[in-house]
């Protein structure tokens, strides 16, 4: 897949029949990406397809990129008469084909529709991103989300390559026998993640990642891959650090930033509960040291039975991982290995009853998501585990073949719309925060402290 410099093209709008609609854009196979005059940029709620609008669409977030997807057509709606057409070769070159072209938005948007395409015969399994609708309204490319968190905690502009290079030195000067501390210089210089580079900026959340193992296999995992077809974007944290050297990084950033956030379960790691024998003692190595900062666990929330002593020696708030609310179609996508869903909600039943932070990473995907019998079974689950916020996040895995699996479980009804299913949720649950990211306690406003 191939990242290129864009090409959009000058056009009459008047050849436009419906003005608020946004030009078509593809690429060739060089990988160059340009608007397709003639026609107009489609949007893919699982089986439903419709033209992309200024109106239904936002400004490209910066950070964003465009992608161009092989082995596939894209799906475009023709403006001379309306109808819409699956294109394989540029109609103005005939001999260069041509492809559907994806946007992978930057943190703090949620995809109302995804790219709109059919793959061609043996068409490959797209790599782990996801895959948004994307047009060109003439002065710039239009994305098919809607923003969840303004934060600007993951915002590339405020990561100078520079400044994150002195926090490293500065850290080998503080932790300098700290294999951990090491393992986050790997992860914020050769795979650019956003919290490693933050906590060498000392600012907002710092990572500990500690767990070697997990007990999913999830469709979608960026550390560990079992498909031969897919690979995952960052290799696994290789050792498991002692509670001591969790205990530094911790404190460093405590110290260092004020309404900080540590967090346990990381992309380059397992389920952090496969490591609760070395984290509870962390824990209590951070408390003993200072009581400010968050201390957050993202989870599958799998073993309440270690989840209770953690949350007992200081764990302020647990995120927890799910595509889906239903046992079911949860389990088609993380294939548990050792417990069920039944253990999820009572993690997150604990959790809250102990009077802890809860947040749902919930994993997104036009035209399963917003599907009627996901959406009732979201509001029902609300309902029965009151947590505290919902991290609207966009699945990474090819979309197609993912409602693919979704309808094998059962079949999906017609979407509702992602902007009406969190205008939904929000109607009906008013004390449910929105966001993107993992906050710190101080804004635990809807928290009930025991």
């Amino acid at each position: 897949m191939k990242k290129k410099q864009y090409y959009p093209q000058k056009r009459n709008p008047a050849d436009r029949k419906r003005p608020e609609w946004l030009s078509a854009v593809v690429a060739n196979e060089k990988g160059e990406i340009f608007d397709l005059e003639g026609f107009a940029a489609m949007g893919a709620d699982g089986p439903e397809t419709s033209p992309l609008t200024t109106a239904d669409t936002i400004k490209l977030p910066h950070g964003s990129e465009l992608m161009f997807l092989p082995d596939r057509r894209p799906v475009l709606t023709e403006l001379s008469s309306g109808v819409v057409r699956t294109i394989d070769r540029n109609p103005y070159a005939k001999h260069e084909k041509i492809f559907p072209v994806a946007a992978f938005n930057s943190p703090g948007v949620v995809l109302t529709r995804t790219c709109a395409y059919e793959e061609r015969s043996g068409a490959e399994i797209l790599p782990l991103f996801s895959y948004g609708a994307v047009g060109w309204d003439g002065n710039g490319f239009q994305s098919a989300a809607i923003v969840v968190d303004t934060e600007p905690r993951q915002d590339l502009r405020r990561m100078p390559h520079d400044k994150i290079v002195a926090g490293v030195k500065h850290m080998q000067t503080h932790l300098p026998d700290n294999r951990l501390a090491r393992h986050l210089e790997r992860c914020a210089l050769t795979y650019g993640c956003p919290a490693g580079k933050n906590f060498f900026l000392g600012r907002y959340e710092a990572p500990l990642p500690t767990s070697r193992t997990c007990n999913a296999r999830c469709l979608g995992c960026i550390s560990l891959q079992h498909d031969a077809r897919l690979t995952s974007s960052q290799n696994r944290i290789a050792f498991t650090p002692s509670a001591e050297e969790i205990a530094g990084v911790a404190i460093a950033h405590i110290r260092r930033v004020k309404n900080s956030v540590v967090s346990f379960g990381q992309g380059c790691e397992g389920d952090p509960l496969m490591g609760a024998r070395v984290i509870g003692p962390a824990i209590h190595l951070i408390r003993k040291q200072s009581a400010d900062g968050t201390i957050n666990m993202n989870t599958n929330a799998s073993l309440p039975h270690l989840l209770a002593p953690l949350l007992d020696a200081g764990l302020d708030s647990i995120r927890v991982s799910m595509n889906s609310v239903r046992e079911a179609f949860y389990s088609a996508y993380f294939r548990p290995k050792g417990y069920r869903f039944s253990q999820v909600l009572e993690s997150i039943d604990l959790a809250i009853a102990k009077g802890r932070h809860v947040a749902i990473n919930y994993l997104n995907c036009p035209g399963f998501t917003d599907s009627p019998e996901e959406v009732a079974a979201l509001a029902v689950f609300l309902e029965k585990h009151p947590v505290h916020l919902i991290q609207w996040r966009n699945l990474n895995f090819d979309p197609n073949r993912y409602l693919r699996t979704m309808n094998e479980v059962s079949p999906l009804g017609p979407p509702v719309g992602m902007d009406r299913l969190l205008q939904m949720i929000r109607k009906r649950f008013p004390d449910l925060k929105y966001g993107y990211f993992n906050p710190p306690k101080e804004r635990f406003s809807n928290v009930s402290t025991k």
